[in-house]
């Protein structure tokens, strides 16, 4: 296992939620933190103000991930603020919901350009630069959507789709100094405003009877981070919800 301190993060949605762990995890490691946001500035200005506090650099960067060319980017403005970036936490995620008759264009290009096309590019662009320094971790967030068909969610389950294949190809593609992994989520978080019930509804959907918490996303990113063996695997943290039928 490697000790992460001293290296260089940069995390895609990374003011918020489940990221905002990611972020806070890293900057507690020793790990200089970039931290992307497409609209939450103030959220990523204080997590960054946190960071520092621990002594490592925190820089804020912002992009819409959804627009051609933002990733390529956002990746080299993270390599020259941080002066290279060794892991790299393909966090950022749009959520659409619509019936499978319902879902427009515009809805699906989204979903695909943030979900799947913004982590293609950053870590190709990324991974390349680490392959060439001789680390680099790749670590995907994935979600139970894209390895359950959810049929009201079409655009999201077929990006995290994409997104565990991806994942497989950089393995490859990057080896042996790179290491891609994904991260597949279950019920870590209620969607924001959800009330009580929202979390009753999801414990129910799981083998272990209750929802998780960012912090067990953020063990698996550790480990991942750490391990020197694993690699192009997708690891489900999902207290048993891909197992139910």
């Amino acid at each position: 296992m490697i000790d992460p301190a001293g290296r260089r993060a940069l995390v895609t949605g990374g003011a918020r939620r489940v990221g905002a762990a990611l972020v806070s995890a890293l900057a507690s490691c020793g790990v200089d933190v970039a931290i992307h946001h497409r609209d939450s500035g103030d959220a990523a200005e204080a997590l960054a103000a946190v960071c520092r506090g621990r002594g490592v650099s925190a820089v804020v960067l912002q992009a819409d991930l959804a627009v051609p060319g933002a990733a390529e980017a956002l990746a080299a403005g993270a390599e020259e603020a941080l002066g290279g970036v060794d892991i790299l936490i393909n966090s950022a995620s749009t959520w659409e919901s619509a019936p499978l008759g319902d879902v427009d264009r515009a809805m699906w290009d989204r979903a695909l350009a943030v979900n799947l096309t913004a982590p293609m590019f950053l870590s190709q662009t990324l991974g390349a630069a680490m392959a060439a320094r001789g680390f680099g971790r790749i670590i995907s967030i994935g979600d139970v959507a894209g390895l359950r068909p959810w049929p009201h969610r079409a655009p999201h389950s077929v990006s995290k789709a994409g997104l565990v294949m991806l994942t497989r190809i950089l393995a490859q593609a990057y080896a042996p100094h790179v290491l891609a992994n994904a991260i597949v989520p279950g019920p870590v978080l209620v969607p924001d405003g959800a009330g009580a019930q929202v979390e009753v509804n999801l414990a129910a959907t799981t083998v272990l009877g209750r929802i998780g918490t960012p912090g067990d996303v953020v063990d698996a990113m550790l480990y991942l981070v750490s391990a020197e063996y694993v690699t192009g695997q997708c690891l489900v943290v999902d207290g048993g919800q891909a197992e139910r039928t």
